[in-house]
């Protein structure tokens, strides 16, 4: 067997993530072949077809090894006492893709002018989206199965807006998208939703105080501050006056 049939996966995933980000942009996706990405990555076409299915899969690669490592982290937490929070979790979850994609950044930048010309790419950009957040939801219901489904699914669905739309400022080279601004609207997220402590969500203590829900509508494309500022809006104006138990606030401003 040659030694390119023993490639080690992750560096296996490496090597072809950046060989067809690099073919795709100086070719063109539909014109590059499987067997010209096998050669810039140094590998096997029988190899490339072991580890992958598709030029969709190579141009994502990368995604099935955060996607494992984000798995591992939310497991993590079930195997160890139960203290954890599982709010926070999701949150740790959540920086080690920005993380990644932070250090890899010049790779993300090539891949995302690639992925703006191709529609098929899009859609799978939305697809391996969609397996983050499904992720944070299982690992939600399993660790508090007494809360509200929508709440839960929710909280997993805010994280994952936010996260994006700060990856996205990040890959395009906005300043203030950085890992500590992501920390600060995920908090904010988690005060939103009244997910700051696991403790507070157990059945037990929300049944000790009326509950509000709060609707706020905005408009499509939104960014993570005018939402932000739409519900601090929201819940200042249906809790003026008013001591209700259960209700909080957030600030819409940027740090």
């Amino acid at each position: 067997m040659a030694p390119s049939d023993m490639a080690d996966p992750p560096d296996l995933r490496t090597q072809v993530v950046a060989a067809s980000i690099r073919l795709f942009s100086e070719n063109g996706y539909e014109s590059t072949t499987v067997d010209q990405i096998a050669a810039a990555a140094g590998v096997s076409r029988r190899t490339l077809f072991r580890q992958f299915r598709s030029k969709e899969d190579m141009i994502f690669g990368d995604h099935e090894a955060l996607l494992a490592q984000v798995a591992e982290r939310l497991a993590g937490d079930d195997d160890g006492d139960g203290g954890a929070d599982p709010w926070s979790t999701v949150c740790d979850a959540a920086e080690i893709v920005f993380v990644h994609f932070h250090t890899t950044r010049d790779l993300a930048v090539r891949r995302l002018h690639v992925v703006q010309k191709v529609s098929a790419l899009r859609e799978r950009e939305l697809v391996t989206t969609t397996r983050y957040q499904r992720l944070f939801e299982d690992y939600l219901r399993a660790r508090l199965p007494g809360e509200s489904p929508v709440r839960l699914i929710g909280f997993a669905a805010a994280v994952t807006a936010a996260h994006n739309y700060l990856l996205r400022a990040m890959i395009r080279g906005e300043a203030d998208a950085t890992l500590a601004r992501l920390r600060t609207e995920l908090t904010r997220i988690r005060l939103a939703l009244g997910a700051g402590s696991w403790e507070s969500s157990s059945p037990q203590v929300i049944g000790t105080a009326p509950q509000a829900i709060t609707v706020v509508t905005y408009p499509l494309g939104a960014g993570a501050d005018d939402v932000a500022e739409a519900v601090r809006r929201h819940l200042g104006a249906s809790t003026s006056g008013c001591d209700r138990p259960g209700a909080g606030t957030m600030d819409g401003d940027v740090d």
